[in-house]
């Protein structure tokens, strides 16, 4: 049997998501896999932390004769088991696992004053009729009867 690591591609319409697997030449891009062997996602904004390998069962597959597509033989040999970037690759996973700090935006720098007529503030606060009643005529709420309300009559 004739073996090759490929990606498989997963995920939905434009948001596209790899596994490497190692698959059966004569089978199809995305059909039936011998072994899934890692994940490739290239919507991480980190190039480094796109790609995770299992780099043992890679070289297993790849000494026992698996042909790597052009693809996987770039990212086995920058994320392999002896791969070039391995250092920038854990460095980009601790900081991509890390917790995202967000800052306050903290207080306004400018904030409006609303525009009100003083003409038409002072009418509307003339017209509002106020009643006050001292705090010792006031009676307990069950036993205050509805007072009437006069509304000011428009001049005509």
């Amino acid at each position: 049997m004739a073996v090759a690591i490929r990606m498989k591609r997963m995920g939905r319409k434009n948001r596209a998501f790899f596994r490497i697997c190692a698959t059966d030449r004569r089978s199809p891009r995305d059909g039936r896999v011998l072994e899934v062997l890692g994940t490739y996602d290239p919507s991480v904004p980190d190039t480094d932390a796109r790609c995770v390998i299992d780099g043992e069962r890679v070289n297993y597959w790849l000494s026992v004769g698996a042909q790597p597509s052009d693809a996987v033989r770039v990212l086995v040999k920058k994320y392999g088991q002896n791969g070039t970037h391995l250092k920038e690759m854990e460095q980009a996973r601790v900081k991509l696992a890390m917790p995202r700090i967000i800052l306050s935006a903290g207080d306004p720098v400018f904030v409006p004053e609303p525009k009100v007529d003083p003409a038409a503030a002072a009418s509307i606060v003339a017209e509002a009729p106020v009643a006050e009643v001292p705090a010792a005529e006031a009676s307990p709420p069950e036993a205050a009867a509805p007072a009437a309300v006069e509304t000011p009559s428009e001049p005509a």
